[in-house]
Order: C-alpha cells, then structure tokens, then sequence
C-alpha cells in the first residue's frame, strides 16, 4: 500500500514524533544548522512565521515559550513580536489557519442537500472532512491545546455545534423517521459524539499514539472505513 504522510500511512513511519535516539540527534543537528539568508517580502516573512509557528505548536504544545519558537525557525523573537505583538495573536492566526479556516461552506450544502439519502452525505461529509483535518498539526494542536488552556478545542466545538451538529442531528432523525425538532436528548448526543469522535480518533490514533493497529492500516478518509462507521451509526439510532 502507498504511504501517505497525513491519512494513515503504514506502521514503518513515525507519526507521533517519537523516534530513536539517532533519529532525535540528526534532528538536533539539522535544526542547529544556520537558516540560510534571503531577503523575503513582508508577506512571505510572515508566511514564514506562521508556518514555522504551525510546525512547532504541533511538536512542542502552546506552552512553549515565544524565545524558542523563533529560534527554531531561525528568526529573533523580536521579529516574531513586530509581526504578532502577543503570543496570543500568533495563536489566534494559527487557530485560524489550521482549524477555522479548513472549514468549508460545501460540507453545510452537501449536508443541506434534499436529493440525496442520509447514508451518502453523512459518508460523503467525513471522507471530506477526514481528508482536511485529520493530519498531524491539527490533530497535534487540537490534542496539545486540550492539555492546556483548551482554547482551541472550545472555540473548534462552538464551530461544530453552530455549523455541524445540528446537521447531523436533522440528518440522524430523518433517517429514523423522527420529526422531532428541539435540542438533542442525552442518547442522541452522545451517539452523535461517538460517530464524530470515532472519526477524529483515527487521527489521534495515528499522529499522537503513533499507533497503526493493523498491518495495513487503511487511510484515515478510507471510503470502506467511514462507511462501516456511518452505518453503524445509523442503525444504532434506529434505537433510540
């Protein structure tokens, strides 16, 4: 099976981060090594930034300190203020990149849409979904901010239960025939946290745990996977 870096690839990679002693020290080296220099546009500057900002949030967690962070980019942290003037800001963009901004409009149209059957838009949703969020900086930064002050995760789930949740909740009841229309009960819910956390887990599995489970590990937006997920899900409600 082709390996692939952000959806499940095989068990011989290191998704976690947690390598040999060897591996840790080629790293070191590498990262000690002067960045080179070039005269970057204002954009590009704080593109880099961001980037780099990504990249370490995702290794080191949102507690690191501000000093570190530029340093490992290769850039004063006095630059790094001139761009972002509080730690928070710099977080903030970094919220937005990685989570706010991979949310797309087209998840709520295909969810919204009346031609197809539950199954096929709750299946067709989470192969998109998985395929634009679940890999490692924001699996990593959802788990790391979790840990910490939760900012993220909070601001990501209010996201979820305006945009997301109540979709599914509609979808799940017309599945099963329901009309009801108010908030879910305490079955339904955590039913539909079971289904969305499952997916999620996948990730968390692989980028975190650094876990595959089976030989062959199938891509976290595998079709046949999801599938299986999804149906489960439907036919649990049935029950409720």
């Amino acid at each position: 099976m082709a390996e692939r870096s952000d959806h499940g690839p095989g068990p011989r990679t290191n998704p976690s981060g947690v390598g040999s002693a060897r591996a840790a020290t080629v790293a070191k080296s590498v990262q000690a090594e002067p960045a080179p220099r070039r005269r970057m546009s204002v954009a590009e500057r704080e593109r880099h930034i961001v980037d780099g900002a990504i990249t370490f949030f995702s290794e080191h967690g949102l507690d690191a300190q501000m000093r570190e962070l530029a340093s490992a980019i290769g850039v004063t942290h006095t630059l790094v203020y001139h761009y972002f003037p509080t730690k928070q800001a710099l977080v903030d963009r970094v919220y937005q990149e990685v989570f706010a901004g991979r949310w797309k409009k087209e998840w709520e149209q295909l969810l919204d849409r009346r031609d197809l059957g539950v199954e096929d838009k709750l299946v067709r949703f989470y192969i998109a979904y998985s395929r634009a969020v679940l890999t490692r900086d924001f699996v990593r930064i959802m788990v790391f901010s979790g840990l910490s002050d939760r900012s993220i995760p909070d601001r990501y789930f209010a996201l979820l239960a305006e945009r997301l949740f109540p979709r599914l909740l509609r979808e799940t009841r017309r599945h099963r025939g329901s009309r009801a229309r108010g908030a879910p009960s305490v079955r339904e819910y955590e039913l539909l946290m079971g289904l969305h956390g499952g997916i999620f887990y996948g990730g968390v599995r692989w980028f975190v745990y650094g876990q595959p489970i089976h030989p062959q590990q199938p891509p976290l937006d595998d079709a046949t996977v999801i599938t299986d997920r999804v149906r489960s899900y439907l036919d649990a409600s049935l029950s409720l």
